[in-house]
């Protein structure tokens, strides 16, 4: 419990003249904090039996209500939500926080703001606004669990759970999510009686390759890019000459059956029969065959495994449509990502909402600027903000670019521009010698050494707090999009569960939803499993296995 005390004797300076309208939260949010029930504890699955939609208005379940919760939060804090911190400066963001905020804010080191983000004290000497912790307070609560690894944190190294063979062209990030989501899929797969898997969005073919090669799987791999595919099966043909040259040599625990690839994209507006159009470019790739079959279920009639890990946008909303369509499919995992790329309604199919649940709720629109900010990584911005990082500094020189082009040409706003990765290392005015060209500006026509310059880059530091408060909410809205997948498939009688499977430090879209036509008990009962401590090889024991190049 947070928040205890009675917020009707809170001071009134603290609740009033405030630009949002603030003095109709804090009793939600007082309740939020202290009442709202756990729907997950730390580190384990969010897990949903399946229920009817019976006539008359029934009981909302706890996910129904944290959904409703999240949209509250959303709709009070949206002029916060949707706005881009490249506007700091043109459009004075920071006079729109609530007069209250704005000298904790303002005083703030970065320390004592990855303790606003992260629950902590906040630093020694922080001392925040009741509104403002309460706003805290409620969005961490409102934001669904993500696991987080015991012991001091560390990069991601080589992993010693891959065979060697496995970890070629892998990078350590993606052999963490390949070898967790892979054991996951064999927990489901031993539920389900189910040996095929098809693995769309397979890209490189990294996960089908672990999942046939190491777990003796069978596999399709769908990726729309015919050279994706194309490239996996060389892959593929390269893991399979050095399964040769090492046969009779020494036991090798790697079945010698390579993954099926096909190119073609998904179609999500079609029926679960129709599953795949052309790939892209046209002619690049076979014909794919649907491998998800026609109404017997797949292409010899038995039922299959539907994975996606990070699906892209609307591809994950695709999936689990054709999950509920397909009577070929016994279960689905699936990872989402790139948010933004969802679309909405009036297009059809919209990616959100997907639920009857979350589309009844006023206020749950998602604007473009809200669903980028749920693929934020929270932690990464956490550890810049506690080690001081340059990267920081970004931030200020692209809202103070912002500045000086619309000052320029006010119709160039939002350009995408990326003047490079390594700019916080640059001064500013190196900066904006790389942005001014890119926005189709002289940078010989720009004093950039003037005073208001100066006077933009001393704000770094309200330019961060700004950011903080964005990060804040980046969770909640997440969470939102997930209950959204999880009631729409819960709503369709399936059960489902939503578990946080990957380290976050390492793989901040974590949380993956898991469906199925039976119970999940056993896929969610790990068997004792330390999932949190990954055991890892530094480079000098990597260097002293059996090296197969």
């Amino acid at each position: 419990m947070l928040l205890t005390w009675n917020i009707q004797k809170c001071p009134r300076d603290i609740l009033s003249s405030h630009t949002w309208p603030l003095q109709q939260c804090p009793r939600l949010w007082i309740y939020s904090v202290c009442h709202f029930p756990r729907v997950a504890s730390q580190g384990r699955a969010m897990a949903a039996a399946p229920q009817g939609t019976p006539q008359g208005t029934p009981r909302p379940c706890p996910e129904q209500r944290r959904a409703a919760h999240i949209v509250q939060l959303l709709t009070l804090y949206r002029p916060l939500l949707d706005a881009f911190v490249i506007d700091f400066f043109t459009e004075d963001l920071w006079a729109q926080l609530p007069p209250a905020w704005q000298p904790a804010l303002a005083g703030a080191s970065p320390v004592q703001l990855a303790g606003l983000l992260g629950g902590g004290a906040g630093g020694a000497g922080a001392a925040w606004p009741l509104s403002l912790l309460a706003f805290a307070a409620a969005a961490r609560a409102l934001a669904l669990p993500q696991r987080r690894a015991r012991g001091p944190p560390r990069p991601p190294c080589q992993s010693c759970r891959l065979h060697p063979l496995l970890r070629r062209h892998v990078k350590p990030k993606k052999q963490h999510e390949i070898q967790l989501l892979g054991e996951l899929l064999r927990r489901l797969s031993r539920a389900t009686g189910c040996q095929r898997v098809v693995d769309v969005g397979a890209g490189q073919g990294h996960l089908s390759r672990f999942l046939a090669f190491g777990l003796g799987m069978e596999v399709t791999a769908v990726e729309s890019d015919a050279r994706l595919a194309g490239l996996a099966q060389r892959f593929d043909q390269e893991l399979l000459r050095e399964l040769g040259k090492a046969r009779g040599s020494q036991p090798c625990p790697l079945t010698p059956r390579a993954p099926q690839h096909l190119a073609g994209r998904l179609d999500p507006a079609a029926p679960w029969g129709e599953f795949l159009l052309p790939p892209e470019p046209p002619g690049a790739g076979p014909a794919a065959r649907n491998p998800l079959g026609g109404p017997g279920g797949s292409e010899d009639g038995g039922r299959v495994l539907l994975t996606g890990l990070h699906a892209c946008g609307d591809l994950g909303p695709a999936l689990l449509c054709h999950f509920a369509r397909s009577p070929a499919v016994a279960a689905v995992a699936l990872v989402g990502c790139c948010y933004m790329k969802l679309s909405t309604a009036p297009q059809q199919p919209p990616g959100y909402p997907l639920s009857a649940s979350v589309a009844a709720l006023p206020g749950h629109q998602l604007s473009y600027r809200a669903r980028e900010a749920a693929c934020h990584a929270l932690e990464e911005f956490e550890g810049r903000l506690l080690g001081g990082s340059a990267h920081l500094r970004a931030h200020c020189y692209r809202a103070t670019l912002e500045s000086l082009i619309r000052a320029a040409d006010p119709a160039k706003r939002h350009l995408g521009l990326q003047p490079g990765r390594k700019a916080h290392g640059l001064s500013f005015p190196q900066y904006a010698q790389l942005g001014l060209p890119l926005a189709g500006l002289d940078p010989a026509e720009f004093q950039l050494d003037s005073e208001a310059v100066g006077a933009m880059l001393e704000q770094q530091h309200k330019v961060v707090a700004f950011c903080t408060l964005g990060q804040l909410l980046a969770p909640a809205v997440e969470t939102l999009i997930l209950l959204d997948r999880l009631l729409y498939l819960r709503e369709q009688g399936f059960h489902c569960a939503l578990v946080p499977l990957f380290n976050p430090r390492f793989s901040p879209r974590n949380l993956v939803l898991v469906a199925a036509r039976t119970p999940l008990a056993t896929v969610l009962d790990r068997g004792g499993e330390d999932e949190d401590v990954e055991e890892a090889e530094s480079p000098q024991e990597e260097q002293s296995r059996h090296n197969p190049q």
